[in-house]
């Protein structure tokens, strides 16, 4: 053997040996292309579900609502001659049946007074139902009643009017003011 046939075996094993190793597919572009598509889905559809659970916690009192009435009312009283003073909001015939709750807000001008608040639906059937709200603070406190709370109403599709009443009986003094704010029915 010569040297150039030694060359060339040697060449043959070696090149023999180094084709026999198992060599890494590689990576298509089109591969790339998917892995890249997945991630992005499951990265939107991480942050949809974090961005979700972030709002439910950080807004647990977020509500859909009616409003009935955004400002301020005045019940301003004075129990010389009248008995009752009244503050009405006229629902005209509205369907309250898909709404679950009534929330307002409420306070009493005079810290030193003791105050009690009726308040009543009336639907177009003269169907009446109350709730008595006792010791009315001066500061303002949201209320949020459960409809199903007042009982004597059972139609609830064509409600007449709600109304905010003070009456002689529950008030310490003969006069004062009342305030009622952020009426609304809540889903």
């Amino acid at each position: 053997m010569d040297k150039k046939d030694i060359y060339e075996h040697l060449a043959k094993i070696y090149l023999d040996a180094s084709s026999n190793k198992k060599k890494k597919p590689a990576l298509k572009p089109r591969t790339f292309k998917s892995l890249f598509i997945i991630t992005f889905v499951f990265i939107i559809v991480l942050s949809a579900v974090s961005l979700r659970l972030f709002q439910r916690k950080s807004a647990p009192n977020s509500e859909i609502a009616l409003v009935l009435l955004s400002d301020s009312a005045k019940i301003n009283f004075h129990f010389e001659p009248a008995k009752k003073e009244i503050f009405s909001i006229n629902l005209n015939k509205l369907n309250l049946a898909r709404y679950k709750a009534l929330g307002f807000a409420v306070k009493k001008a005079n810290y030193q007074d003791t105050i009690s608040l009726r308040v009543e639906f009336t639907n177009a059937f003269k169907e009446r139902a109350e709730l008595y709200f006792k010791d009315i603070s001066h500061k303002w406190h949201d209320y949020i009643i459960n409809l199903s709370e007042f009982k004597n109403v059972n139609d609830w599709s064509e409600m007449a009017n709600l109304s905010f009443t003070v009456e002689e009986w529950n008030v310490k003094k003969k006069t004062g003011l009342v305030f009622v704010d952020n009426v609304r029915l809540l889903k």
